[in-house]
């Protein structure tokens, strides 16, 4: 039986480790134990994971801007996918946000994760072509 409840840092361990395992999972610097403590003290209440046997089997971070939510690295292990466990913890953290008035939710899919894209198409996500990603990075500039 998969549990389901609200991501702790005292999961971070289990959840980098279930990333790290993820195709397609782009990790960064921001993916720290100390930046997603920061994250999910911002964001509380949030995030979610999946437990079988109390072994993290699924991790969704998820933040908001105050005005759109956004889910950031959605994993299940790849011995349990096609279970529902993905769609149960996109439901949850769409209903989270709802909850406190968040009505729109964002998220990106790298260019080559098709089977990602594939898995959102079925839960009614679009994508959106009028948008482009750009990103300045403080680091990377600080002589600017």
């Amino acid at each position: 039986m998969i549990n389901y409840r609200v991501m702790e840092i005292q999961d971070y361990e289990d959840v980098i480790t279930l990333w790290r395992a993820t195709e397609h999972m782009s990790l960064r610097d921001a993916d720290s134990r100390a930046n997603i403590s920061a994250y999910l003290d911002r964001n509380p209440g949030l995030s979610f994971v999946a437990l079988f046997n109390e072994q993290v089997v699924g991790a969704l971070l998820v933040g908001t801007d105050g005005r759109r939510g956004y889910i950031q690295h959605l994993a299940v292990s790849a011995d349990l996918r096609g279970k529902g466990i993905g769609k149960r913890l996109v439901g949850m953290c769409v209903d989270a946000l709802a909850e406190i008035g968040i009505m729109k939710t964002h998220l990106f899919v790298l260019n080559d994760n098709h089977a990602a894209q594939n898995f959102y198409a079925k839960l009614d996500w679009y994508p959106r072509n009028e948008v482009t990603m750009m990103t300045f990075n403080h680091s990377d500039n600080l002589n600017v």
